[in-house]
């Protein structure tokens, strides 16, 4: 039976849980790998973007577009991993409160 805590978003598992449930949070697991990738690769493309507006010639007034650019992809990495472990952590606690161990 799930047991609902102070924190909407809280369950704590008192049951074992069956194949369904371990294939959701597996599920759940890739997603979130998956979404860390996608943030990665928008960071990646903003910082080349900048990359190419600092090399572009004849066009030296879109230049300090550039640096915006920079400072979005870093903030943009920061808060895909910070986001990534945020979920990462939830999903380590329901696995911990359940049967079956966390591999990864």
């Amino acid at each position: 039976m799930l047991k609902r805590t102070n924190r909407s978003t809280e369950f704590e598992n008192r049951e074992e849980i069956i194949l369904r449930d371990y294939l959701a949070l597996e599920r759940t697991r890739l997603a979130n790998e998956r979404t860390l990738l996608a943030y990665v690769r928008a960071s990646l493309s903003l910082v080349v973007a900048a990359a190419a507006f600092f090399q572009i010639e004849g066009l030296e007034n879109i230049k300090w577009l550039g640096y915006p650019s920079v400072v979005f992809g870093i903030l943009f990495a920061l808060a895909g991993i910070l986001r990534f472990v945020s979920v990462r952590k939830k999903i380590v606690r329901y696995y911990k409160n359940s049967a079956i161990k966390y591999a990864g």
